[in-house]
């Protein structure tokens, strides 16, 4: 019994010695981005930018591979069939990974069973703007005039079941009115029209909108964080007005399901502490980003979390994959 006991107790501390080892050697060679969007997107940025001082810190080069289509739905199908071995591992967001699926058929991935959450990144908020001609100027008046005059004031997004056009659905099933929906193939084509005055109002990237709103070309009602942003503290929040509203998207690194936990905590590890570098905060915040340093069950959490927020939404509205 005194042997049995021995041999499994030395069993188990080689395995643990196997484990250590192995989180110890990894990566070996060159590790793999893939960012399902074009380069200039932010996912891009961000995974190029992370990804160097991640590469810097473990003595491997972080490559970034391009594979846009399909609303991001084909470069994280071609994650969840790469290997698990931690070599290959995506740059998801809030679009492609909680709005997606909701949207679209045959979307080649189970958001909750075929991906390992790495890190969450950092995440974004948008901005609620109206053109100038309009004669809102805060989001409690603009809501005033939504539910006196439903279907009169057009609302621009980029495309129908698209996250702005979500995101104008939280606010209506929030506050309840009704508006004219005005889809556009693109956030670029849809800022145009906004700009334009062809449309009244719409949700973008703050970060997008920000020189507009500076030069005037929109006006701002409001932000979708929970509480102001605290380098832009003189701009009022749409939950000051609807309160519990929030709406932004997200940026994390995810792998293919069954990636070895102590690779996925290596990667975490790293990932956050590329994060606090000074000077690569300065480059991401001021693309308007919130950084994040969470766990990997943080973002596990936070991912099933944002999946259900918005197929609440899309089920809410009737929304038909298409």
């Amino acid at each position: 019994m005194i042997f049995m006991t021995c041999r499994i107790f030395l069993l188990l501390a080689c395995a643990c010695v196997a484990g250590n080892a192995l989180a110890q050697k990894y990566p070996t060679k060159t590790v793999r981005i893939i960012v399902p969007q074009l380069p200039g997107d932010s996912c891009d940025t961000i995974a190029r930018l992370v990804g160097q001082k991640m590469g810097e810190r473990l003595g491997q080069q972080f490559v970034v591979d391009n594979r846009p289509g399909a609303s991001g739905s084909i470069g994280l199908g071609m994650t969840v069939h790469a290997p698990a071995d931690g070599y290959t591992i995506a740059c998801g967001q809030g679009g492609n990974m909680s709005v997606v699926p909701h949207t679209m058929k045959q979307v080649p991935y189970n958001v909750l069973k075929d991906f390992a959450p790495i890190a969450l990144v950092a995440t974004n908020y948008l901005a609620l703007v109206v053109h100038p001609s309009t004669p809102f100027k805060n989001v409690r008046q603009f809501i005033g005039y939504l539910k006196a005059n439903p279907g009169k004031v057009a609302f621009a997004s980029n495309g129908e079941g698209a996250f702005l056009h979500m995101a104008t659905e939280m606010l209506r099933s929030s506050v309840g009115f009704e508006y004219l929906h005005v889809p556009f193939k693109g956030v670029p084509q849809m800022g145009a029209e906004l700009m334009s005055g062809r449309v009244d109002a719409g949700f973008s990237s703050f970060t997008g909108m920000y020189p507009y709103i500076v030069s005037g070309r929109v006006r701002l009602l409001g932000i979708t964080k929970e509480a102001r942003a605290t380098n832009y503290p003189d701009y009022p929040t749409v939950a000051e007005s609807v309160p519990g509203f929030a709406a932004g998207g997200w940026f994390g690194f995810v792998a293919p399901a069954n990636v070895p936990n102590d690779i996925v905590a290596a990667l975490n590890r790293e990932a956050n502490a590329a994060l606090k570098q000074p000077d690569l905060q300065k480059k991401l915040e001021a693309l308007g980003l919130d950084l994040r340093t969470e766990s990997p069950e943080y973002f596990g959490a936070f991912l099933k979390s944002e999946y259900d927020k918005y197929g609440k939404v899309a089920r809410d509205i009737g929304l038909v994959p298409k």
